[in-house]
């Protein structure tokens, strides 16, 4: 057997090693740094290739594509959306990601990423959170227990303050657990029994539903002056979170506008509808919240240089540890013309 060389090898970041990683760091400095490191991409946003996410819709769910590169380096991202999934015993996300080499092409990481895009998703919010949100913002209502909502809550807490989240999903055994979860993680916990219970003296209101439809979980009276939404539901097209009332009276964030308007909750609205890039706002080019009783909504879906950021942290992370494996995955034939003559080889 052919021993292969180590221009033959990618790391790879197993489900096991990225959670002895994240143990490793601990997951509060994660999401800190998380957010740090898509920061200071978002402030470089001019530099990357940007696309739209390449989406292969069903009746159950989607699967797609999502791909950007900085000029040095290149990432993609392979995910799913099914949110029947839970009702079978699986994840309604799974995911994983590959960073390459801009000059020659080759792969330099492959890592699973369903448990760092919930991870990057959080980060996001959070430092989204951190420019949008009222100053000294303290309570955090949390609509759809499910998946991401620990995620949510804690990287709140590490990069904004807050210090209260009020759970509120319609299955009582998902708010169970989330509350469980984040049983001793220095928040103070409220299990509520409506969506409106669950608002009530929350700053910030976070919105992360599954089901591919257009739903309301909030009406336009449960919304009062001054707050931060931060909805993460919606991310395809007839898939939405917020009436159509609420999007009216909100300043509206976005992450990429041909993206968002065909998969955010401002598909409800006309095309040329005012929203705010939120590169433009770290740069300090636009300005965010501008009053106490504005609202402002961040219409979350996902963008790829999120993605992109999320696995140069974990390729820098991992040097020097023992969370990643070799994997045989690129040819390297003695001669770069006789890749035949290597397989031949491969008999003697």
């Amino acid at each position: 057997m052919l021993t292969p060389s180590d221009k033959a090898l990618v790391p790879f970041v197993s489900v096991d090693n990225m959670m002895g990683l994240v143990h490793h760091i601990g997951i509060e400095k994660v999401l800190v740094d998380l957010a740090a490191d898509i920061e200071a991409d978002f402030k470089r946003w001019p530099l990357f290739d940007k696309t739209p996410r390449v989406a292969s819709h069903s009746d159950v769910g989607v699967i797609e594509l999502m791909p950007t590169s900085d000029g040095e380096m290149y990432g993609f991202k392979y995910v799913n959306g099914h949110p029947k999934n839970t009702k079978e015993g699986l994840q309604t996300v799974t995911a994983f990601g590959l960073l390459a080499d801009v000059q020659s092409g080759y792969p330099v990481l492959l890592s699973e990423m369903t448990l760092l895009t919930a991870l990057r998703t959080a980060a996001t919010s959070a430092l989204v959170g951190k420019y949008l949100a009222p100053k000294g913002a303290k309570t955090m209502a949390m609509i759809g227990n499910g998946a991401q909502s620990e995620f949510q809550c804690l990287a709140f807490k590490a990069v904004c303050g807050i210090d209260t989240v009020r759970l509120y999903d319609i299955d009582a055994e998902a708010t169970k657990k989330a509350a469980r979860n984040l049983a001793n993680k220095g928040l103070t916990v409220v299990p509520c029994s409506t969506a409106q219970e669950a608002i009530n003296g929350a700053e910030i209101i976070t919105t992360c539903t599954a089901d591919k439809q257009c739903a309301t979980i909030l009406t336009d009276n449960m919304v009062g002056a001054g707050v931060h939404i931060n909805a993460i539901g919606g991310d395809c097209p007839g898939k939405t979170e917020l009436h159509g009332d609420i999007l009216k009276r909100s300043d509206i964030f976005v992450e990429f506008p041909p993206q968002t308007r065909v998969e955010g909750e401002i598909q409800q609205l006309a095309d040329d509808h005012p929203v705010t890039e939120l590169w433009q706002v770290m740069t300090g080019d636009v300005v965010g919240r501008k009053s106490d009783s504005q609202i402002t909504l961040f219409d979350s879906v996902g963008f790829a240089i999120e993605d992109f950021s999320a696995l140069r942290y974990v390729l820098k992370n991992i040097r020097g540890t023992a969370f990643f494996d070799d994997l045989d995955m690129l040819a390297d034939p003695d001669d770069p013309r006789d890749l035949f003559g290597m397989l031949e080889r491969r008999l003697g």
